[in-house]
């Protein structure tokens, strides 16, 4: 394991994200200027995090969830929790 790889997890001192929760920030605010109006896919979401950072489908779904305040469902309603 590199020097660099043992401080992903670590928050960052001017705004307390860690490198996952930030590529997850990053990408969603890039995809949601693509998207425009509409929602941005989870899946589109997931594919452009992993592409940045090594991220498990359950462990990204768990930070998504903590940054954004919910899950919207298949029928357009909310999840908290």
């Amino acid at each position: 394991m590199s020097d660099s790889g043992l401080y992903d997890d670590l928050p960052d001192v001017r705004d307390g994200l860690n490198k996952k929760e930030r590529a997850i920030l990053v990408c969603l605010q890039e995809a949601q200027k693509e998207f425009g109006d509409r929602s941005v896919p989870t899946i589109t979401l997931y594919g452009r995090v992993v592409e940045k950072v090594d991220i498990s489908q359950d462990e990204f779904q768990q930070i998504l969830s903590r940054l954004v305040g919910g899950t919207r469902n298949s029928d357009g309603s909310r999840s908290f929790g």
